[in-house]
């Protein structure tokens, strides 16, 4: 039990090719060796014939340790199946650092989330590339650190970057309106733990004004997409989307308070899948169980 007297469990991702037996196999392993299981959650991908699986077991009376569970299973059951897969503890409580510009709306809503409690989450540090949101920051106490960016620079702000980061020991970043394009030297060291979010008007409503262009076309709805992000720009394994509808009768000013609601609604549930370890990364796609 942890202090709150809930079971501490534990959470495995899989993925591999589809084949019988696939789940009464994982799962007799768990009963055999006294586990408990609270959740699971399995999908085929008929097309490519891939079997993804997120399962959560309690620890209370299990009886192999965690640190001794990846040989084990390994050796009795992801081998013979040629598995992927990745064991979690749900008490883990994972450290991510916000990346931020000059907007505010996003990063007042995680900071918000994670201080009342409603994530398991430490949020150490926050980065930026101006000094606009050091004010946000310091509401919350939460380390702010200015890291200017210029075409000359970025690679030596980067390297500077993430030896902050491993000082602080991040696990994940969120880029919550960081209007900068991370490089593929940054990404190489957060594969698929680097959230980001933006509206959905790419590609054909591009450029620094998008809601003042989709005014002007006349737009029906506008969107939020939240992805990992990958060297290839907005163009990452998409984890959340949502939309909201307008007409004529909106302003300017009304679609970004939209669009900005929006935003922050779609990254808020992006980090939530992945502090929940409820996404596996399939190719450029994402399989979110909920």
């Amino acid at each position: 039990m942890n202090e709150k007297g809930v079971p501490h469990s534990a959470i495995l991702l899989v993925s591999c090719s589809d084949q019988s037996g696939l789940v009464a196999t994982i799962t007799r392993f768990i009963h055999e060796n006294n586990g408990n299981i609270l959740n699971l959650e399995q999908h085929v991908d008929p097309e490519e014939k891939v079997f993804f699986m997120r399962l959560e077991w309690d620890l209370e009376h299990f009886e192999i340790p965690l640190s001794t569970f990846g040989e084990t299973f390994q050796r009795l059951i992801a081998t013979r199946f040629d598995m992927e897969w990745s064991l979690h503890s749900a008490n883990e409580k994972p450290r991510m650092a916000v990346f931020v510009s000059t907007l505010s709306h996003c990063l007042y809503d995680i900071l918000s989330r994670a201080h009342a409690g409603e994530w398991n989450v430490e949020i150490p540090l926050i980065v930026s590339n101006h000094q606009t949101l050091k004010p946000v920051a310091e509401k919350f106490g939460v380390e702010y650190r200015v890291f200017p960016m210029t075409p000359d620079n970025k690679r030596t702000q980067e390297e500077k970057e993430l030896a902050l980061l491993q000082t602080y020991q991040i696990d994940f970043v969120v880029l919550a309106r960081y209007m900068q394009v991370l490089t593929s030297e940054f990404l190489d060291h957060y594969p698929n733990r680097v959230i980001n979010i933006h509206h959905s008007f790419l590609p054909a409503l591009a450029g620094g004004k998008p809601y003042h262009s989709a005014h002007d076309r006349g737009v029906k709805i506008i969107g939020a997409t939240s992805h990992y992000v990958t060297a290839e720009l907005d163009a990452g394994p998409i984890i959340e989307q949502d939309i909201v509808r307008i007409s004529h009768a909106d302003s300017i000013d009304d679609l970004v308070r939209k669009g900005r609601d929006l935003e922050k609604g779609v990254l808020a549930r992006s980090i939530w899948h992945h502090l929940k370890r409820n996404i596996l990364v399939f190719r450029n796609r994402t399989i979110v169980f909920t």
